[in-house]
């Protein structure tokens, strides 16, 4: 049986994250990986995402997430315009969220709709779908995993 998706508890060490950008024809536009390094204190939940791009392109996002109650989260990082909302819906946390996606010479102010689901105990699943103008202009997968304990 899969528990409950609580953020702090399944980030409770570094883990590694997997994933790809499809384009709005579901074809794969950008594959990654990420070095996610977690704290928590204080109540505040603090992810640093260290991103390698298949182009050889690097990035980081630093995300700070606050637990409200059993059933929501606020977040900011950079890149998200206001706050991230999350509200759990059964074992799935539900994100909100603008976001300022660089795409070359432009930025462009997206929608996120953003889902994330246990797979186990030390597998999260993250889909996202990204929206301009209500239109889908593509869509998000990230598969955290992380290392057993004693390794």
């Amino acid at each position: 049986m899969i528990k409950r998706l609580r953020l702090e508890d399944f980030f409770d060490r570094p883990t590694t994250a997997y994933g790809v950008f499809q384009d709005r024809f579901s074809r794969p536009r950008r594959l990654f990986e990420a070095d996610v390094l977690p704290t928590f204190k204080q109540g505040l939940l603090t992810l640093e995402e260290h991103f390698t791009f298949d182009d050889g392109v690097r990035e980081e996002r630093i995300w700070k997430i606050r637990p409200e109650g059993r059933d929501a989260y606020r977040a900011t990082a950079n890149g998200v315009i206001g706050e991230a909302i999350g509200m759990m819906e059964g074992n799935a946390l539900h994100w909100h969220y603008t976001f300022a996606l660089d795409i070359g010479p432009r930025v462009l102010n997206v929608q996120f709709d953003d889902w994330m689901c246990p797979a186990g105990e030390a597998t999260l699943i993250n889909r996202a779908t990204i929206r301009k103008w209500g239109v889908r202009i593509g869509e998000l997968t990230l598969v955290f995993v992380k290392p057993p304990i004693d390794s």
